[in-house]
């Protein structure tokens, strides 16, 4: 793995696995959907891409869990599916949003950032402990890798290379 390849989160199939063809990955990656998981994976045709991955962040069954990580970021992956070469091209976009209203409602800002990044947010409750101490104790996790991660592994389980665009075409 190169330089350039680190800055844009470029994986490779392991050596010996055969690439599947396209349409078994496009199954493959819209069938990482489901009721359990904070994203949705969609035809990606309005977006100039074949698939798109955002955040369910305004469906309302997962409101609560993005108003509690105080996500600053509405993240999208736009997803070309290459063919010949075989590899996924990916761009990561995010847009600063901010909630207002009671009760809140995402705005969108101005900000746009394209290329790979990472969100993490933690909640900690303090709490004494069976010592007396004062300890800590995490309440809430959130990892915006719960997107690229499942989207990344599946193109390389599938022998695709999972290519990161920051400048050019998607």
């Amino acid at each position: 793995m190169g330089f350039f390849d680190m800055l844009t989160g470029t994986k490779r199939p392991e050596a010996g696995v055969a690439p599947r063809p396209v349409e078994e990955l496009r199954t493959a990656l819209l069938g990482l959907n489901g009721p359990d998981v904070p994203y949705i994976i969609s035809n990606g045709a309005a977006h100039g891409a074949d698939l798109v991955a955002e955040w369910r962040i305004s469906e309302p069954a997962w409101q609560h869990v993005f108003v509690q990580s105080q996500l600053t970021h509405a993240i999208r992956i736009r997803m070309r599916l290459a063919e010949d070469v075989p590899e996924v091209r990916a761009v990561e976009e995010s847009w600063e949003v901010t909630r207002v209203g009671n009760p809140p409602r995402l705005q969108t800002s101005a900000t746009y950032t394209r290329g790979a990044g990472r969100t993490i947010s933690r909640q900690y409750t303090l709490q004494r402990g069976e010592s007396g101490r004062l300890e800590a104790t995490e309440s809430f996790s959130f990892d915006s890798a719960r997107l690229t991660g499942p989207l990344r592994d599946t193109a390389l389980t599938s022998g695709w290379t999972w290519r990161g665009v920051i400048f050019g075409k998607l």
